[in-house]
């Protein structure tokens, strides 16, 4: 026990300090195999170092890279531009129109791109101008284009699913993929229903009416190549034409040939930003993941997660309230740190409570990747919705009167897959995945 206080109470006095995640994480990891392997060479620090570089060198892994560089890729691609003209041209104008649109924009983006923020940067880009020309405040436009990239890490591909495949090999990248589909496509119709109430009760968007609407064939043949792209990257996997590391590989090939020859949005010169752009990103979480390996084997040193299901056991909660407290923990942690390492700090424990409890891997890891989505636009850390304050020009405190309503309608739809776990697992049984 005293072992478990100091690897989380280091941990928690690192990150209050400022100190990166993935350091806080190596730190607190190190100084607790440090006291409980005093008697052993190196201080039993030699498997720290094996597990750092043994945690990233895994196939599946591969696609991560790829995937944010996909997102780079169609940030600048033209391609989410194209597609609100599409989707406006089906919907057409009026109060709330141009919310839907932007979330009907980010979902189809999301089956892209596994990346929320460069979800937010690309819809965002186009959206909140465009909303505020049509009589939308800043911080409506903002709260919906943060909470619309949320819906990123739910539609496949998903980084976040890469991620927790690697840490949970029960459940298979394409199993993920596939029990994400309509969770997330449940989580996008969830936050439409406010988007769209608020601003006709509020008297959002009437300037919206005047606008002229885009020609319905104009805007499709414009649009197709962002229409085909999911089905590309998403059918060719089922066709078993390629597995998720080659899929994205494929996705990036696909962008680059859409944004240089189709849309000519891109050129050569900009490729090495693009590639250093997505390779910083990816540096940032493959050091996290590498880094936060250690803490992992410390928490499995000393039997941390043994105890801890024994008293949840002892204080007897069922499995269902057990399940809600977890949940509940991850959104208060995910308005404070980010989903890659939320995943990486708590899957330690979490892992063998779901084995106690007897979860569906897949299942759990939908759960868990729709509450840290949550956090994804829940102030203070809130990465998406920090990226679209930016672009609207405003702080991100003038968000949280509307931002709050989407929160809630968001944890509705994460209540419903939890209440109803046919909603994650049906789509992967049918694709016998």
């Amino acid at each position: 026990m005293m072992a478990g206080l100091v690897l989380f109470g280091l941990f928690i006095l690192c990150m209050a300090l400022g100190v990166p995640v993935a350091v806080a994480l190596a730190t607190a990891g190190m100084a607790t195999l440090m006291l409980t392997n005093a008697g052993q060479p190196w201080f039993g620090l030699l498997p720290a170092a094996q597990n750092a570089v043994a945690s990233i060198s895994s196939y599946p892994l591969m696609a991560l890279p790829m995937f944010v560089l996909v997102g780079a890729i169609f940030d600048r691609s033209g391609i989410a531009r194209r597609l609100v003209d599409f989707a406006i041209a089906c919907v057409g104008r009026g109060p709330g129109m141009l919310p839907l649109v932007a979330i009907a924009v980010a979902m189809v983006l999301g089956g892209i791109s596994g990346s929320a923020v460069a979800n937010a940067a690309a819809v965002g880009g186009v959206m909140i101008a465009a909303m505020s020309r049509a009589g939308y405040p800043p911080p409506f436009s903002a709260s919906i284009v943060g909470a619309a990239a949320a819906t990123d890490i739910l539609i496949p591909p998903s980084i976040a699913f890469v991620v927790y495949s690697v840490s949970v090999p029960n459940a298979s990248v394409p199993a993920l993929f596939a029990a994400g589909m309509i969770p997330g496509l449940l989580a996008g119709l969830a936050l439409i229903i406010p988007a769209v109430l608020i601003s006709r009760i509020k008297g959002f968007g009437l300037e919206e009416g005047s606008m002229p609407r885009p020609p319905f064939w104009p805007s499709l043949r414009q649009a197709i190549w962002g229409l085909v792209a999911p089905v590309v990257i998403l059918g060719g996997m089922r066709m078993g034409w390629f597995t998720p590391t080659e899929a994205a590989v494929v996705a990036v090939f696909y962008g680059l040939f859409v944004g240089m020859f189709i849309h000519r949005t891109m050129t050569f010169r900009q490729l090495p930003e693009i590639f250093r752009e997505a390779a910083l990103s990816s540096a940032v979480i493959m050091t996290v993941m590498s880094l936060a390996s250690i803490f992992a084997l410390s928490v499995n040193t000393i039997g941390l997660a043994d105890p801890l299901i024994e008293g949840i056991k002892n204080f007897g909660l069922s499995s269902f309230e057990t399940l809600c407290i977890v949940i509940l923990l991850l959104l208060l942690v995910g308005m404070i740190l980010d989903g890659v390492s939320i995943f990486l700090v708590f899957l330690p424990l979490l892992v063998p409570m779901m084995k106690a409890f007897g979860w569906d891997p897949v299942w759990f890891g939908v759960l868990l990747t729709m509450a840290i989505a949550i956090g994804g636009f829940t102030p203070p850390m809130a990465v998406n919705l920090l990226v679209a304050c930016r672009m609207a020009g405003i702080s991100m405190e003038s968000t949280i009167p509307w931002v709050g309503w989407l929160v809630l309608a968001f944890a509705v739809a994460t209540f419903s897959v939890m209440v109803v776990p046919e909603l994650a697992l049906w789509l992967p049984r049918i694709l016998k995945y």
